[in-house]
């Protein structure tokens, strides 16, 4: 069994990269956690900030039951306003060395928002800090993360190191993406995501449906 670490710079975000990724993983055994970056706060103009957090978290929550994911973790960063800074690479780094990942997934550098890029840097960063014997202020003892793939939403990958035959495991990925109930109302981004799948599923000669990732970094 393997332990595989989803960062998401918003809520959705990670079914939208790696959601049958995500539900593939869930069916091999093995142990997911999702990290959400910021609470998605500033996703609509319906509803208060406060009151957009608390929905779009339990909209997450629900969404990850359905794909079986054993944790998620909100670190409520401001959504739109996502800093490289200190205190987020020190939890990050924390978090690596107590959960211990093997596989971690997050978004690619050249993702066309700010959120995602931030995300992209501080990751990677953290990554490197928690494989070394420094920064005592961080929890747990180093953990070096073996493999780390970069997933595409709002900007497709140019250089795509690898795909993976979602298929079976489409119309769950499409089922929990609907569970964001608040960010479909205004944008149809279970429709881009068949569509973004089913075009990488066709060009792979993989399958019906594919999800496709840079490789960062890949255990030999």
């Amino acid at each position: 069994m393997k332990k595989i670490m989803v960062f998401a710079p918003h809520p959705d975000d990670d079914i939208l990269g790696c959601g049958g990724s995500i539900a593939k993983h869930s069916h091999q055994g093995h142990e997911i956690i999702i990290v959400y970056m910021t609470s998605g706060e500033a996703g609509s103009l319906t509803y208060s900030c406060e009151e957009l957090a608390t929905l779009r978290e339990n909209e997450a929550r629900q969404a990850s039951l359905l794909l079986k994911v054993n944790e998620t973790i909100f670190l409520r960063n401001p959504d739109g306003y996502f800093e490289y800074k200190r205190d987020n690479i020190v939890k990050i780094v924390s978090l690596l060395r107590t959960k211990k990942p093997d596989i971690i997934y997050l978004p690619h550098q050249l993702d066309g928002n700010e959120d995602h890029r931030v995300t992209n840097k501080l990751v990677l960063d953290a990554c490197r800090r928690s494989s070394g014997p420094w920064f005592q202020e961080c929890q747990g003892i180093p953990w070096e993360v073996k493999t780390i793939l970069a997933y595409e939403i709002w900007t497709p990958l140019q250089d795509v190191s690898y795909s993976e035959d979602i298929t079976p495991f489409m119309e769950q990925k499409l089922s929990a993406l609907r569970l964001h109930v608040s960010q479909l109302k205004d944008i149809q981004y279970d429709e881009a995501i068949k569509a973004l799948n089913h075009y990488r599923g066709i060009m792979s000669g993989k399958g019906q449906y594919c999800e496709c990732f840079q490789v960062l970094k890949a255990e030999l």
